[in-house]
């Protein structure tokens, strides 16, 4: 079983920064990936970011150079640093994270209950 809890959404002028973090409790689960997407209404929802067990990051081409992610293993927790902030970027974002049952041999997605970012103009 995996859980996850975002926290850091808010309201930000544009221009402005965030920092998003989710926090990851697994038991007996191996999570080769974790990564944030975003959301809103009337639409698919869409990566922004992701980090491997390795250390190996995937943007979002309308991200980069803008937001970074990064882990810390020891706090079991994931970031993602937002800077100059759009209002293209108002979303719920979603924190996911990806593995396996402990050697098993399927992965799973475990998802977030999201969090609010909003970019005013």
């Amino acid at each position: 079983q995996v859980q996850l809890v975002e926290s850091g959404g808010g309201l930000v002028q544009a221009g402005g920064s965030l920092r998003l973090s989710c926090a990851a409790s697994a038991r007996y689960f191996s999570i080769s990936t974790m990564g944030w997407y975003r959301q809103v209404p009337g639409k698919q929802r869409e990566l922004v970011a992701t980090i491997t067990n390795g250390g190996s990051t995937n943007y979002a081409e309308s991200v980069k150079g803008r937001f970074t992610i990064s882990g810390d293993n020891a706090k079991n927790t994931v970031y993602l640093q937002m800077n100059s902030l759009k209002p293209e970027d108002t979303a719920v974002y979603y924190c996911n994270a990806r593995g396996s049952r402990y050697r098993g041999p399927y992965e799973y997605d475990y998802w977030g209950q999201g969090t609010q970012v909003t970019v005013s103009s």
